[in-house]
């Protein structure tokens, strides 16, 4: 008979589940006689759901229920700390009861985490949600709060007032009551069951297994041993992308670390996503493992993470917006080359296994250790796989100006640049004689009405065919040039802008802007030249929401800029 073994790290990391203490609820009569506090995260104002409000305060004055105080604004680009102090300034109203809304999209992460600051502070609070968005509030609820009253309205973008109203008349006793009742009843109602992490994570690191998973340590070490089963139980707990894995085991682990004298508990990315944690070395070593990273991809990943960590990235609600972006990484400087990840001849696609493997690390460490899991805790409504892996390399031989390295640092200086984006847009011309026809064709492929960028000025990446770079350059174009241009020529008319697409997010002094730009200045644009013979190049679109290009230097645990991979070797 086997014996029962566990050598498999857990990819999850160790998830402290917190259980906060419900705030007490209130007697009918007391809320009668006290103030109700009414939140809108701003997505009331859209389509027709503001009736939940309406229809909401509407039962409310039936029963005598009248004073009411509301506070619209946004939680975009709020981090925990500062929603923590916003509910902490609606408390000085001193409300007896709160209605939070709205969680339908990629507001609803940041909103359950004011929903639970509010409970913390003694505040009965019931947060409105809708799909897709209830999935994500249910798992923010479990992994931040363990229990929290959610009441899911199945509405859309295309719901009628009668409607709304209607889900809402369905949902009223639910209300009513979660902001009334307390000890059994109140843990019913507040209850979540959450579909995935029914066992949580284990203090010591190692994967939780089922008695289904049986493990000889013997025979684990031969080649191929248990891969069918362990693949089998990683994509049954949501802790795989759906590709094979390697299985993350400590003798793995230990190999992994060869090129990384980093601490393994070193945190690389504040707390952020539905788990609330935080992204420590350890969590992208083993990413790496079950991605088939090489050892000398840890210098890399350390430095893509603490590039997605700036304030500038929005890395929280990056990781659960319903956009198909995935996190781009463009490797620039000697390092790329030395560890071959390619820039080369179809680099953005099958067949180089640094940038596939390091690329799918990166998310790996966001749907495990955030546990933005597609279908589960993740708000996408299609996804695209540039969510699998996107990463590739500035190559110098095909450079025709300076490389992103160069701009920011010098020539030995290897750096990352990510961005959360858009999976490439091919721009084909063959037929161009010069660079001034090449780059009209070029300006008319950086937008669309359907790209986050009609609605949200921010970065976006063109990259260049070395054909397409050698024709810009001999018609006299410095990437300076290239960068003003598509800044002027690549906007959107006014009237075609409004009232459509999302929500616009633009610079206040755009106001009365018209045409409006899709960058807000010629360094939005990064220009790269990668790839092989031919006329297709391509624009990467961003998803611009609150978050930058960030570039990162790939440098030593002392700040040291790095020369070579072999710096980092133990």
């Amino acid at each position: 008979m086997a014996t029962k073994f566990n050598p498999i790290l857990d990819p999850r990391g160790f998830q402290e589940r917190k259980m906060i203490q419900l705030a007490p609820r209130v007697s009918l009569e007391e809320l009668k006689s006290g103030k109700i506090l009414f939140y809108n995260n701003t997505k009331l104002g859209f389509c027709n759901y503001y009736t939940v409000f309406d229809r909401i305060k509407e039962h409310f004055t039936e029963l005598g229920i009248t004073n009411f105080v509301e506070y619209t604004e946004t939680v975009r680009g709020k981090d925990a700390e500062a929603l923590r102090k916003y509910a902490e300034m609606l408390a000085e109203e001193k409300p007896t009861a709160a209605i939070v809304a709205f969680g339908d999209m990629g507001t609803s992460s940041s909103t359950t985490v004011l929903s639970i600051a509010l409970e913390e502070l003694g505040i009965p609070t019931v947060y409105m949600t809708a799909p897709p968005g209830t999935g994500i509030t249910e798992g923010v609820g479990v992994y931040r709060a363990g229990h929290l009253c959610l009441c899911s309205v199945d509405i859309y973008q295309a719901s009628t007032v009668e409607e709304v109203a209607a889900q809402v008349d369905l949902k009223w006793d639910y209300i009513i009551e979660s902001l009334t009742s307390n000890g059994e009843k109140l843990e019913e109602l507040a209850h979540i069951d959450f579909k995935m992490d029914k066992v949580p994570p284990r203090a010591d690191g190692l994967l939780p297994l089922t008695e289904e998973l049986e493990i000889e340590e013997e025979k684990l070490c031969e080649p191929g041993a248990y891969m069918e089963e362990i693949n089998d139980f990683f994509n049954a707990e949501h802790i795989s992308d759906g590709l094979p894995i390697i299985p993350p085991t400590k003798a793995r682990y230990e190999k992994m670390m060869e090129y990384c004298p980093f601490d393994e508990d070193l945190v690389l990315c504040s707390p952020s996503g539905p788990s609330g944690k935080t992204v420590t070395v350890r969590d992208v070593a083993v990413a790496a493992i079950m991605a088939g990273c090489k050892p000398t991809a840890m210098p890399i990943l350390v430095a893509v993470f603490k590039a997605l960590n700036s304030p500038l990235y929005n890395l929280n609600q990056s990781v659960t917006t319903s956009h198909p972006g995935g996190n781009m990484v463009i490797v620039s400087g000697p390092i790329a080359q030395e560890i071959g990840i390619s820039g080369k001849q179809g680099c953005q696609g099958p067949g180089y296994p640094a940038n596939a493997t390091i690329g799918r690390a990166v998310n790996l460490v966001i749907m495990n250790i955030f546990r933005s899991v597609p279908g589960v805790c993740d708000l996408d409504c299609i996804a695209s796989q540039a969510e699998f892996t996107y990463c590739f390399a500035e190559e110098p031989e095909l450079a025709q100006w300076n490389m992103i390295n160069e701009d920011r640092y010098d020539s030995d200086t290897t750096t990352v640049y990510v961005l959360k984006a858009e999976p490439l847009h091919d721009i084909i011309d063959f037929l161009s004689l010069n660079g001034h026809d090449l780059l009209d064709t070029i300006t008319h492929c950086c937008t669309t009405l359907g790209s986050n960028n009609a609605y949200m000025p921010g970065p976006l990446v063109v990259c260049l065919t070395p054909d397409h770079g050698m024709m810009l350059k001999k018609s006299g174009y410095t990437k300076e040039m290239i960068q003003e241009h598509i800044h002027q020529y690549v906007y959107h008319e006014v009237p075609m802008v409004r009232n459509r697409g999302l929500v616009p997010v633009r610079p206040k002094e755009w106001e009365n802007r018209h045409p409006l730009p899709v960058t807000r200045s010629p360094k939005d644009v990064e220009v790269v030249v990668i790839g092989g013979r031919g006329g297709h190049s391509g624009v990467i679109l961003p998803w611009a929401l609150h978050s930058e290009g960030c570039v990162e230097p790939v440098a030593m645990p002392d700040g040291t800029i790095a020369k070579s991979i072999e710096d980092f070797k133990k």
